[in-house]
């Protein structure tokens, strides 16, 4: 059994604090630090006193809650601390320092989905109850707004801790920032790489991204300035590479894990996904035609050693959710959704593994 912090959360929120009558979630009690190692889980109750008469009761509550609603088999006995507002430590002052994992999503190509793909991934990642952001880094064909519904969105500046920051826009759980904001949509971007190198370093460094489990970066297709200019800035926690079974994506796609994998990066490739595995019209749900070759995406996963996360199929709906803003994703329910899902579930165990039996990722830095 898979368990996420929305199961955690969902069986909290059956557990009323006595002083207040308020559940444990909507009284603002359970802190944004949900761990979850295989059955074990573990996380900080938040109470005003460290007197509270009532911290026994509902830590015993709380763990009776979990066991009942999410599963007998979860480890959660003694993994509830307790915490009051003075013993939270304030957030270190440095890049990013309230995001748990990067994931850079990656193309050899132009064309095999990647977009579509990462903002599905995103929203996936959010419905399990993740806290996520999304950042469209690809300066030159920004479209991340349009796949959220939020073209006309205005980021406005907010102050923070004495910083003015970037308020990332918001829709479906997913913190999002894009060059698209700032720029006519119907206007090309001609920037010169070190034009859209600081534009990147800028929606990274000064946005208002807070506390974030994923924060999920939309590169450009290939390698490029960008590529560059995000692995000296950030240590990414590892990259995923999109690629469709054709012949001359999966080349590209190798040329990516390769770049990321190399010796100069060093980015943990955390897996493949083949997108566009196969074609499945909606008349004939159970038919698969195989329009861009079959498991091509699958052998060269297997030819790399690395995981094959998913594959997701070439269905009509996917590109009307991108066209009209509703992601696929939003929609467990379906086919595609569920695939989405379990895509979400496999990045989620990738991270999980590559944290627990890797050094974290250095910056590149360049002599």
């Amino acid at each position: 059994m898979a368990i996420y912090p929305k199961l955690i959360l969902e069986a909290l929120e059956k557990v009323r604090y006595p002083g207040s009558g308020k559940d444990l979630v909507s009284a603002g009690m359970v802190e944004d630090d949900i761990r979850i190692k295989g059955n074990k889980v573990s996380f900080s109750l938040l109470f005003e006193k460290a007197n509270d008469p009532f911290i026994k009761s509902v830590v015993k509550a709380a763990e009776t809650a979990i066991l009942t609603y999410v599963g007998a088999e979860v480890e959660i006995k003694g993994n509830i601390s307790v915490v009051t507002p003075q013993q939270i430590k304030p957030v270190p002052d440095k890049l990013l320092s309230g995001v748990k994992n990067i994931i850079a999503v990656s193309s050899g190509k132009g064309g095999v989905g990647k977009s579509t793909v990462a903002a599905n991934l995103a929203v996936a990642l959010a419905r399990l109850g993740y806290k996520v952001g999304l950042l469209d880094a690809d300066i030159f064909g920004p479209s991340q707004p349009k796949m959220f519904q939020v073209e006309d969105a205005a980021p406005y500046m907010v102050e923070v801790n004495g910083r003015e920051l970037i308020e990332p826009a918001e829709n479906y759980g997913v913190k999002l920032l894009s060059i698209g904001f700032f720029v006519n949509k119907e206007d090309a971007v001609l920037w010169r790489g070190a034009m859209a190198s600081n534009a990147l370093k800028q929606l990274i460094g000064d946005g208002n991204w807070g506390e974030l489990d994923y924060f999920l970066i939309d590169l450009p297709p290939g390698t490029s300035d960008i590529h560059l200019t995000l692995v000296q800035t950030l240590a990414i926690t590892g990259a995923v590479v999109v690629t469709t079974p054709q012949d001359v994506a999966l080349a590209d796609a190798r040329k990516g894990i390769s770049m990321f994998m190399g010796d100069k990066v060093n980015v943990p490739v955390l897996g493949l996904i083949e997108n566009m595995a196969w074609f499945t019209p909606a008349e004939l749900p159970e038919n698969k035609y195989y329009i861009f070759g079959k498991e091509g995406g699958v052998k060269l996963a297997k030819e790399l050693n690395v995981p094959l996360l998913g594959q997701i199929p070439l269905v009509q709906s996917i590109r009307e959710g991108g066209d009209e803003g509703t992601p696929v994703a939003l929609n467990s329910d379906s086919v595609t959704g569920q695939a989405f899902e379990a895509l979400a579930g496999q990045l989620v165990e990738q991270v999980q593994y590559r944290n627990e039996h890797l050094d974290p990722t250095k910056r590149v830095v360049t002599k």
